[in-house]
């Protein structure tokens, strides 16, 4: 609320961030620099002898700062100013690029020995050495000086923080004075009905003894309309009291609730500052690495030897700069090991934990030195072009406004199950379709197919898996939800090999059923209900049941579930798509498994987005694979040569620390078509889905009448359809609970609905119950028999 501006706070310091330029406090360093050169008070000398006194508001002067076990002490430039110690890899960054900063004020001070200090403020800690004792004790002076006159600043603004704004305080004191002034405005007034009280009390006494006086007629009627009038004219005074008794009261509750907002205010700047730290920093790392990445691996330096020093084995902390050396991650969400990459000391540096450095792989050396068999070569794209041209665009999606009171409207009243959401909210696509889209990267299966190794099978296996969210990520629209008894066939036998068939096999709840043979060696099923839970600012998606893959020469079967999506920004805001969670594949025939974990988005996370990991283990717990990449974007495999136990987390957990070969793309996104965004952001895959067919099922979703005229740009015509078609589901249920409780007067057993292509059976592996593809789909299609299915549009 004041007008002063804190330094490195508020909208500024996120564009100055965001564009390399410097925040106001290092502009402020950089000034008074520039400003005492002018005046030749100091010089911005490389030589400690230039820093100014200990005692003066500025101390700056070279140090060395540890970073890692791989580059040790580092030189750095210290600029002590405000309380503040920042660090500076030369002088000339002090311009644009500050590499961390702590505050003195809750800062502890410690010696190791005659150079050495250890700064540690809020879980960072600081190990500097300067070149003599001297200039050691020159440091340690100026930094306890700054830190006592950083204490008493702190301590001289009451309840307010030592680093916040200027104007709060004189903004506190002149909401007080408006409150003590309304006080004593409301006094006046108080004082003002006192004696207006006590003076109409007089008049009526007076008007009342001269009523009673003997009088003219017309006298005694004008005495009671002055009488009346005097009546009035208190109460109006005592309505005008009460009036302003409530606008103090009103003020009050008002003032109380704007210190509450001050103060929300300020903590949240706060959290903004260390967010644009945190955001400085990811900044920082990605310049390196852009700059670092045409020569990564000719700079990578041999593998260092550890002296044998007492402090060494403290000092696990890295540097804020060195990020991409870093081993020990502290972060809470970071995977419960760390790799290092050991084939080669050229490629000795990179971590799998860090995604920067893990395109170092290539997918032609799978199997380098009989780490793999040569069948799983060339991962580099589909085996075959598809026969059949296919469609590559679709209509573009038409730019109607989501008039929100216009839902809301034809929402009250009404049931919820009967409110018809319109098909603004939704993509041209059923849930059906949306379920055939993980077959997208089928390649992976069919590669993993030809593997003798079961261990590098399910590494294929695993990025299939993965794979499958790869086209979420900007698909924020909703598909259409099936009709009960609706399928959807993907032929795709002459193409790739492969034929898949969906159906909706129930309603409440929602349930899908899928059934995939290829001709490549492996078949695959899944049933799919959906849960979903609504937190107020974002959509919880909660996939349940399990998706079984069997190869059909070695007879692996391997079984996993689905992680949770979350839509985020559900009331304000752009939506974004979020996969967290783990997977868990295990190889029921083998007993090996994979255990692949979907690290959530955080702000404060240092961590590639949409980032997952994962190990591979044998039936002894054995580990021989470490996969890493993004859901989004590419899966990796290294293989492990040596495991060992390294320092515990912070958590206290101690990690594994294993070493790897160079790590081997597995699968890598197919990029968007032209024009994607104007195209619900469809993969060249989706964009095929909704083409339309001969031959197909009388309840596929291509014949969908509403799915359709929306893809068309029809969407009004859409929405009056997708309200008679979901009419008809309601009417058609009603029909079924009717006979149903017919059959039940009648004590006959009512079936009830059964699906046309899949039945329920108890699954021999998992035990559960689930819905299995029965057969005579493809046969029907051949005769083009759809006599038993449902009219369902």
């Amino acid at each position: 609320m004041g007008r002063a501006a804190a330094p490195c706070s508020g909208s500024g310091r996120i564009v100055s961030i965001l564009t390399a330029v410097p925040c106001l406090s290092c502009k402020q360093q950089s000034v008074t620099v520039r400003r005492m050169s002018d005046q030749g008070k100091s010089s911005a000398s490389t030589t400690a002898s230039g820093t100014p006194a200990p005692g003066s508001d500025t101390y700056k002067g070279w140090l060395f700062k540890w970073t890692n076990y791989l580059k040790g002490y580092q030189r750095r430039w210290f600029v002590l100013s405000n309380g503040l110690l920042s660090y500076y890899r030369t002088q000339a960054e002090m311009a644009h690029t500050c590499r961390g900063t702590i505050n003195l004020a809750t800062a502890h001070i410690d010696t190791e020995d005659a150079c050495n200090i250890v700064l540690s403020s809020g879980g960072r800690t600081y190990h500097l050495k300067a070149s003599t004792e001297v200039e050691r004790q020159r440091w340690v002076t100026a930094l306890e000086l700054a830190k006592a006159k950083a204490i008493r600043m702190m301590n001289n603004q009451s309840d307010d923080s030592g680093d916040e704004e200027p104007g709060s305080q004189s903004d506190r004191s002149e909401i007080q004075g408006t409150l003590k002034t309304l006080a004593s405005k409301l006094d006046d007034l108080s004082t003002c009905n006192d004696l207006i009280a006590k003076h109409g009390a007089a008049l009526q006494r007076s008007l009342s003894e001269l009523e009673t006086l003997r009088s003219p007629a017309e006298g005694g009627e004008k005495i009671k309309a002055v009488n009346e009038r005097a009546t009035l004219f208190r109460i109006t005074s005592n309505a005008m009291i009460n009036a302003c008794r409530d606008f103090l009261d009103l003020a009050e509750s008002h003032s109380r609730r704007w210190q509450r907002v001050l103060q929300y205010e300020r903590e949240q700047r706060t959290h903004l500052e260390e967010t644009i730290e945190q955001l400085a920093k990811q900044h920082n790392s990605l310049e390196r690495a852009w700059r670092e990445a045409p020569a990564l691996s000719a700079n990578v330096p041999d593998t260092p030897t550890t002296d044998t020093g007492s402090e060494r084995p403290v000092k696990e902390e890295a540097s804020d700069e060195d990020d991409e050396t870093e081993y020990f991650d502290a972060m809470e969400d970071s995977p419960a090991f760390i790799t290092v990459t050991a084939t080669d000391p050229t490629h000795h540096r990179r971590s799998q934990s860090n995604l920067s450095g893990a395109s170092a792989g290539h997918p032609s050396d799978w199997n380098q030195d009989d780490h793999a068999s040569p069948s799983c070569n060339d991962l580099s794209g589909k085996e075959l072009q598809p026969r059949k041209r296919r469609r590559t665009c679709i209509p573009d999606k038409p730019n109607y406004s989501l008039n929100l009171w216009s839902i809301m409207k034809n929402c009250i009243g009404k049931e919820l199950s009967k409110i018809p959401m319109p098909v603004n909210f939704n993509e041209p696509l059923s849930m059906l379709q949306r379920l055939t889209e993980d077959l997208e990267y089928h390649e992976l299966l069919d590669k993993a197919a030809k593997c003798e190794s079961s261990l590098e099978q399910l590494c294929l296996v695993a990025a299939f898996s993965v794979s499958s969210y790869s086209t979420t990520v900007h698909r924020t629209a909703k598909p259409f939800n099936p009709l009960l008894g609706e399928t959807y066939e993907l032929d795709r036998l002459a193409e790739f090999g492969y034929r898949s068939l969906c159906e909706q096999v129930s309603h409440h709840p929602p349930a899908a059923a899928h059934h995939v043979i290829s001709e490549r060696g492996w078949t695959l099923w899944q049933e799919i209900t959906i849960a979903s839970k609504f937190r107020g600012k974002y959509l919880s998606i909660m996939p349940l049941g399990a998706i079984h893959l069997q190869f059909h020469a070695s007879g692996n079967h391997y079984v996993w579930q689905k992680v949770t999506s979350t839509v985020h920004n559900i009331i304000v805001g752009k939506l974004w798509i979020d996969q967290s969670g783990d997977i868990d594949i295990v190889n029921h025939r083998t007993k090996e498994t994979c255990q692949l974990k979907f690290s959530p988005y955080s702000y404060f996370s240092r961590d590639v987005p949409r980032k997952v990991t994962g190990v591979v283990t044998d039936c002894d717990g054995q580990s021989h694979y470490i996969l890493s990449g993004t859901w989004d974007e590419k899966m990796e495999s290294a293989r492990i040569v040596q495991s060992s136990h390294g320092s515990s987390s912070s958590d206290g957990k101690q990690k594994t620390v294993y070493q790897t070969l160079s790590p081997k793309l597995l699968w890598k996104k197919y990029p968007l078509p032209e024009n994607a965004e104007n195209m619900y952001f469809f993969s060249s895959l989706a964009l095929t889905l909704n083409e339309e067919e001969e031959g197909v099922c009388v309840t596929d979703s291509r014949l969908r009448p509403d799915q359709r005229l929306m893809e068309e740009g029809r969407w009004d015509e859409a929405n009056v359809e997708k309200q008679r078609l979901e009419e008809k589901q309601r009417a058609v249920r009603r029909r079924r609970e009717a006979e149903a409780a017919d059959a039940q007067d009648k004590g006959c057993e009512y079936e009830g609905y059964q699906p046309v292509w899949f039945h329920k059976r108890t699954d021999p592996v998992t035990g559960e119950s689930t819905f299995v593809y029965k057969g005579g789909y493809w046969e029907a299609k051949d005769k083009q028999d759809w006599s038993m299915c449902p009219e369902i549009f």
